[in-house]
């Protein structure tokens, strides 16, 4: 383990281990404060953030783009402040703390005794709406994680959500989509977040009018075990309260190829995450490349040599 990967691991550590305990307001400023700290530094997730949200709103002034990238900064912050305080919250708190509408999609899915996949793109705190599923629904679900490195902090993360009530399996190593498969075909119910792909079979969509890829793996498990696949969206509002809305089904198409119906329900997702984006775009912690203009090397001004962060 380098010494830079030791550092991250023991800041992580330390976040739990530390932030869990400070009273609510507390976190809250100070979340708000390394926010508004790394804000002005203008790293380069700041500035990648800033040309993210150029894309979902094309008509922003740089003022507006620097509003924006100051509370997408404070959103992130909040995102943490609440991971690392989560395994300390009570179940009231849990349940209190998320309110999503149109509930009835996943509820009426799961009732029928068909699985469910709920897909969601980087907004607001998609740990505390599973938190919520498992303690408010009762309902527990299988999920993915990306390994990260060292392998401590992979792990870190892993007993972090399996002690929120999820299943959490490796995203690498090959096995994850059978055992995804066997959950959704018992009728049981999964998670995944997916408006960037991590591996080299993405699905190719038209994302704020330019072409960006997500998995395929939402649209693949739907089709191959007959589980329903919701889109999910989330966001803050001034309260301490997440908001989330489930969208209607992505129906599989009734022709075409497994390719091409996996591309016209990958860009369905897209369409529903675009939309929820839109609406609070500040929410969107995505603070990597995304769009293939922006993966491709040639174009990348501040690193050439890769594509990718």
């Amino acid at each position: 383990m380098s010494a830079r990967e030791r550092l991250t691991d023991a800041l992580y550590g330390l976040g739990w281990s530390t932030v869990k305990t400070l009273p609510e307001p507390v976190a809250v400023r100070l979340g708000r404060g390394i926010a508004d700290l790394a804000w002005k530094q203008r790293g380069k997730g700041v500035r990648r953030l800033e040309s993210n949200y150029a894309r979902v709103v094309p008509d922003a002034t740089p003022e507006r783009l620097a509003e924006l990238s100051r509370a997408g900064m404070r959103s992130y912050l909040r995102y943490w402040m609440e991971a690392f305080r989560l395994p300390a919250w009570s179940a009231r708190r849990i349940a209190d703390g998320f309110d999503a509408e149109d509930l009835h999609h996943l509820t009426d899915g799961l009732a029928s005794g068909r699985g469910v996949v709920l897909a969601l793109p980087h907004l607001a705190n998609w740990d505390l709406a599973g938190a919520w599923v498992t303690t408010k629904l009762g309902l527990p679900f299988t999920t993915v994680a990306e390994r990260l490195k060292p392998e401590t902090l992979y792990d870190r993360f892993v007993a972090y959500r399996e002690g929120l009530g999820m299943e959490v399996l490796p995203h690498t190593g090959g096995s994850a989509f059978g055992t995804l498969a066997r959950r959704l075909r018992d009728g049981g119910l999964v998670c995944l977040v997916a408006d960037r792909d991590l591996s080299a079979s993405g699905v190719e969509v038209q994302f704020f009018g330019e072409t960006a890829r997500m998995p395929a793996g939402p649209a693949l498990l739907a089709q191959q075990t007959g589980a329903l696949l919701l889109p999910v969206t989330l966001w803050y509002d001034d309260s301490p309260v997440m908001r989330g809305r489930v969208h209607p089904p992505v129906e599989v198409p009734g022709t075409g190829t497994r390719a091409e119906k996996t591309s016209v329900m990958t860009q369905a997702l897209a369409d529903a995450f675009a939309t929820g984006i839109a609406d609070h775009p500040e929410d969107w912690h995505m603070l990597q490349r995304l769009w293939l203009a922006d993966l491709d090397p040639a174009r990348d001004p501040e690193n050439p040599a890769k594509g990718t962060p």
